[in-house]
């Protein structure tokens, strides 16, 4: 992946995922963009947060960082990418729940099964 692509990526699209999961959230729970560090360490948007007052049925507070596959990315630089993207962002929050199946995370008590999780190689299917 260029780094022009890399660049749009970080500036136009991430920070639109992670005010969409800000929303979503409310201020129990951050979210950031990370740039892209180099080969092996990709832009990626990170939540965390302190586990609710309610039973938990994970040990670990919320860490969970979202990275996407590269040419999931690509391929919103693309004519159409734009309405592709914002048709995922409405989908966004189903998507989560899908998540949540798939790996040892509870959003909404805001607590996971181990101390990282990495929820990588996600594509922009609405």
């Amino acid at each position: 992946m260029s780094s022009a692509v890399v660049y749009r990526f970080e500036e136009e699209f991430a920070p639109r995922i992670a005010a969409r999961l800000t929303s979503q959230f409310g201020p129990e729970v951050s979210v950031e963009v990370v740039p892209h560090e180099g080969r092996g360490h990709p832009t990626r948007v990170r939540l965390w947060g302190v586990p609710s007052e309610v039973r938990h049925p994970y040990a670990f507070a919320l860490n969970v960082s979202l990275t996407w596959d590269v040419d999931e990315i690509e391929r919103l630089m693309e004519p159409g990418g734009e309405a592709r993207f914002e048709h995922y962002l409405e989908a966004l929050v189903r998507k989560m729940a899908s998540w949540e199946t798939a790996r040892p995370v509870d959003f909404t008590t805001r607590t996971q099964g181990e101390p990282e999780v990495l929820i990588g190689g996600l594509d922009f299917e609405g």
